[in-house]
């Protein structure tokens, strides 16, 4: 069968453009030789109509509320998987076998401490510095440290994945805690011989003298939430690491830009939102319907925050799961969370409401991660950073699809220029 070919028609003359079909059955039209054939680009502003690469690590389907990492649902592998197995198989395509699984988490302890020379790098910010300002610019630093992992250099940095992944995985979730600590005024806690996320709650939470250990409810709740965040396909922050990377640039640097996209609050600043949101209509004696109300309005001042989605037109299929085990986890703790109820009601009433279902304005997973990691004595300045420990494996996957690529090239978008035309330099003096 001959291959499916799209027809445009521009100034007269006609241009066959091939069909692209993945293998869950989404289409795209191939523009990549109609510049060079036409002379015309394709305008998409903000890429949302735009493929720019094939990837087999995360599927979405926005419409039907779907998602799966390596072909694996999100609700089989919130059930039965961990953090640290999910994040195996979203960088190598493959659920480890128990060898597979026990050689991950000894690389990942192994390389978990932040040597002290590295130390002396959070002495030189304020210690009201934004959290993921510094994250970012001390994981930028992990490729000064570590040169031999990070040459800039496809086929050498390759030659040291396994090594700098589990690097990057350990070290930023330790530098995320060390944050929080400096911040503080804290002394740093060193990491201990102890699953990831028990780890990082040692590492925040613990006292002079006392360490901190994490109940199996608390480290449960972490461990979900990290998991939910691993990937979501090509969205900004993953896109960045991608282009970055596309330059040849090292995992480490890559992951840095990452970071630095997703501490915009339009992107990795939603749960934050989301809690603001809530506590302003606690603080106003409100259960959430004078707010449902006042949305519905149209006022700005008045978004309802965690709603809506700019790939699902369905429930965002993490919501359904944090909301389930939001509630879980704070009758575990024996938590009244005030919030809890206002978001309950938020919930119950926009999904009764046509001004939101016609526009199908679902929750999304910020709107019950903000209160779980509020339970676990996480601060909301801190909320992106731990969205970003668990975002970490899926930007590392799709660093090393684009590094692996044999006939990849660097990401060049093009644009319409609307400035001035051709025009005649005037020296200062006559202007």
């Amino acid at each position: 069968m001959a291959a499916q070919t799209a027809s445009l028609k521009l100034d007269g003359k006609e241009y066959a453009l091939p069909v692209m079909v993945g293998t869950e059955g989404e289409k795209a039209i191939d523009t990549r030789k109609l510049r060079a054939e036409s002379g015309y680009i394709c305008f998409d502003q903000g890429y949302g109509n735009t493929g720019s690469c094939e990837s087999t690590v995360t599927y979405l389907d926005g419409d039907n509320g779907v998602l799966r990492h390596r072909g694996y649902p999100i609700e089989q592998l919130a059930a039965h998987s961990d953090f640290v197995e999910t994040s195996y198989l979203i960088i190598y395509g493959e659920l480890p076998t128990a060898k597979q699984r026990k050689a991950f988490g000894q690389l990942l302890r192994k390389n978990a401490a932040i040597e002290t020379q590295m130390q002396r790098i959070f002495e030189g910010y304020p210690d009201d510095a934004p959290p993921m300002a510094m994250l970012s610019s001390i994981v930028a630093s992990l490729a000064a440290h570590y040169p031999e992992l990070a040459a800039n250099n496809f086929e050498k940095d390759l030659q040291h994945f396994d090594l700098a992944a589990a690097m990057a995985i350990a070290k930023i979730r330790t530098i995320g805690a060390m944050i929080y600590r400096y911040q503080h005024g804290l002394p740093y806690v060193h990491p201990k011989d102890i699953p990831f996320c028990e780890n990082f709650l040692h590492m925040m939470f613990s006292e002079p003298y006392k360490d901190y250990v994490a109940e199996p409810e608390v480290a449960r709740a972490l461990n979900l939430l990290l998991l939910l965040h691993v990937d979501h396909e090509q969205n900004c922050s993953t896109s960045t690491v991608r282009m970055v990377g596309s330059s040849a640039a090292n995992l480490f640097t890559s992951l840095s830009a990452g970071i630095s996209a997703l501490s915009g609050p339009l992107h990795g600043g939603a749960n934050t939102a989301v809690m603001q949101m809530l506590q302003a209509i606690h603080d106003e004696g409100d259960d959430g319907t004078r707010f449902i109300e006042a949305a519905k309005s149209g006022n700005k001042n008045n978004r309802l925050m965690g709603f809506g989605h700019a790939v699902y037109r369905n429930f965002d299929p993490r919501a359904k799961i944090i909301g389930d085990a939001c509630e879980k986890v704070l009758a575990k703790l024996g938590i009244d969370d005030p919030l809890l109820a206002i978001a309950r009601n938020l919930e119950q009433a926009a999904l009764k409401d046509d001004y939101f279902l016609s526009r199908k304005l679902y929750p999304n997973v910020d709107f019950y991660s903000g209160i779980i990691m509020r339970a676990l004595g996480i601060p909301v300045n801190m909320f992106t950073v731990i969205f970003a420990i668990g975002r970490t494996p899926g930007w590392i996957a799709n660093w090393r699809e684009v590094a692996s690529q044999p006939k990849g090239r660097i990401y060049r978008p093009r644009q319409i220029y609307t400035g001035p035309v051709a025009r005649d330099y005037v020296p200062i003096e006559k202007r």
